[in-house]
């Protein structure tokens, strides 16, 4: 299956679309029933961490989704482009003296990694790119 794009400007309402939208070609990528509300749970955290860093830093740029359906593998990219540091880091991990209680912002990426079966995280220039995967059998015709 061909990769899947999509933008969309950085508002909640939109992440709705995205979670459908991946739930969708997931299912048509031959993703388990049994995986798919990881993967809409996966993809709605990631699409809301993106909308909230572009809300704060560059509401006028789009967040960014690659969908793609290959061999034994369904993989999503979801990418922002925001300037500055977002608070970010992989694996979560507190700072030095840090309460782990109080990590929000790497609270989203341990909650993508339990649903995701593997998951990379990437900056890219200004942004970060969160890569996840899940196995998927032949495509649903």
């Amino acid at each position: 299956m061909p990769t899947v794009e999509m933008t969309f400007t950085p508002l909640p309402a939109h992440v709705r679309t995205a979670r459908l939208v991946a739930t969708a070609v997931a299912r048509r990528s031959g993703v388990p029933e049994a995986l798919l509300d990881e993967v809409r749970l996966a993809v709605g955290e990631a699409c809301s961490r993106a909308v909230e860093v572009h809300q704060e830093h560059c509401p006028a740029e789009p967040v960014r989704v690659a969908l793609t359906g290959a061999g034994d593998r369904f993989e999503v990219v979801v990418t922002n482009t925001a300037v500055g540091d977002d608070g970010m880091t992989w694996p979560p991990q507190p700072a030095d003296g840090q309460d782990p209680a109080a990590l929000p912002a790497e609270l989203g990426l341990a909650v993508i990694a339990g649903l995701a079966d593997d998951v990379q995280v990437s900056r890219n220039g200004d942004g970060l790119s969160i890569r996840m995967s899940w196995p998927s059998g032949p495509p649903a015709g």
